[in-house]
């Protein structure tokens, strides 16, 4: 009787996992089929599902208005460069915060993280203007810069958390052999916290990959990204929805290639620490 039970649950289980990740899999997968379509069919009521003309006029098309690969290398530095930078500055912090606490340190984690919080359109037009003041509007290094910033609260809390689950024991028998703190992070601190750096970096990609408020507002035309790229098929004479799903298949498809390719690294750095 518990087996039957016991198996009716895990099939219930089954169920609803499936039934979640085709609910949360079919606004990609509408994306891509209208992006096949014609305009006439993807604006069609009742919608058309499968049973429709497939055609690749659509990418032909987006490919000759815009330079995707342009956007697509835009949107690789950005994402990439944003991403190290922020390692660079949030491995020490995190590394500090870990082990070697202050008063003060979970409310300096707290009040990182609050800027979160924080609207974006809120800081706009101070950013814009000072960008505007430098030079950086429109470059590849100013939306570096503001992605490292916005996304830097979220690096340093997941390493600080990773770092966190290390045996200070491991770091003090490091020292008694010898190891300066360069080497106690290098060579023993980062390699233990390879499967949360791992999962740091893919996130991070991600994030700013799929970043659109900034990438928008600060760019025009020589480092705008992917999210530029799709929102350019959105113009007065109203929306072309077979072409923008085009736009939008080519641009997330890279992202979730790699996704795809990476998910045991992800969720295994996710779940790192969570069971001692």
């Amino acid at each position: 009787m518990a087996r039957m039970i016991s198996s009716r649950r895990k099939a219930v289980n089954t169920a609803i996992a499936w039934s979640v990740g085709l609910l949360i899999f079919f606004p990609i997968l509408w994306t891509v089929l209208t992006s096949f379509k014609t305009e006439a069919q993807a604006i069609a009521d009742p919608p058309i599902w499968f049973n429709f003309h497939w055609t690749l006029e659509n990418y032909v098309t987006v490919q000759e208005r815009s330079n995707y690969f342009r956007h697509f290398w835009n949107s690789v530095v950005i994402s990439v460069g944003s991403t190290l930078i922020g390692l660079a500055i949030a491995v020490p912090a995190a590394w500090a915060m870990a082990f070697v606490p202050g008063k003060r340190t979970k409310d300096l984690l707290m009040w990182m993280l609050s800027t979160k919080m924080l609207p974006p359109v809120g800081v706009l037009v101070p950013i814009y203007l000072l960008f505007q003041k430098v030079g950086l509007l429109d470059t590849q290094i100013g939306l570096i810069i503001v992605l490292t910033l916005i996304n830097l609260p979220i690096i340093v809390w997941m390493l600080y958390t990773y770092f966190r689950e290390i045996p200070v024991d491991i770091l003090e028998a490091a020292r008694m052999d010898g190891a300066g703190l360069k080497d106690e992070v290098i060579s023993v601190l980062l390699p233990m916290a390879v499967p949360g750096m791992a999962s740091t970096v893919l996130l991070n990609i991600i994030l700013a990959w799929n970043e659109a408020f900034w990438t928008l507002n600060l760019t025009a035309a020589k480092a705008a990204p992917l999210t530029a790229f799709i929102a350019s098929y959105s113009s007065p004479e109203g929306l072309f929805y077979a072409k923008l799903s085009a736009a939008s298949t080519m641009a997330i498809a890279p992202i979730l290639i790699m996704g795809w390719f990476s998910q045991k690294q992800l969720v295994r750095g996710l779940t790192f620490g969570a069971v001692k």
